[in-house]
């Protein structure tokens, strides 16, 4: 378990700011596998998991989506014949927060061997 995905994930007050550059830097330095993505002008932590066929990268998909609904933040999740792409960012401060790493370090957890 990566000291990120050990780390509480707080809800996100409304006053809270996102991440600056230096802080994202540090983060991600810690979720090689991650890329840090612009859309919309909004900073977005992503990745796209491969599976073999479309009913493994559902399965991920429904257990990202428990994993979500638990700690009552959301990502976004597409999922396709042989993958899943899921990207982190919070909402109400348009950003990223230490949460969308926290949730990303997660993700990767849940990515159990077969």
């Amino acid at each position: 378990m990566t000291s990120l995905a050990q780390r509480p994930c707080t809800p996100c007050r409304g006053d809270a700011s996102a991440l600056d550059d230096a802080e994202i830097a540090h983060l991600a330095a810690e979720l090689p596998k991650w890329r840090i993505v612009e859309r919309d002008g909004i900073m977005r932590l992503e990745r796209t998991f491969a599976f073999p066929d479309f009913a493994k990268a559902l399965a991920f998909t429904l257990t990202v989506g428990e994993l979500a609904e638990s700690q009552g933040h959301h990502p976004a999740i597409l999922t396709e014949w042989g993958r899943t792409t899921v990207s982190w960012w919070t909402h109400r401060i348009r950003g990223l927060h230490a949460n969308d790493f926290i949730m990303a370090a997660r993700t990767d957890e849940a990515l159990a061997p077969e």
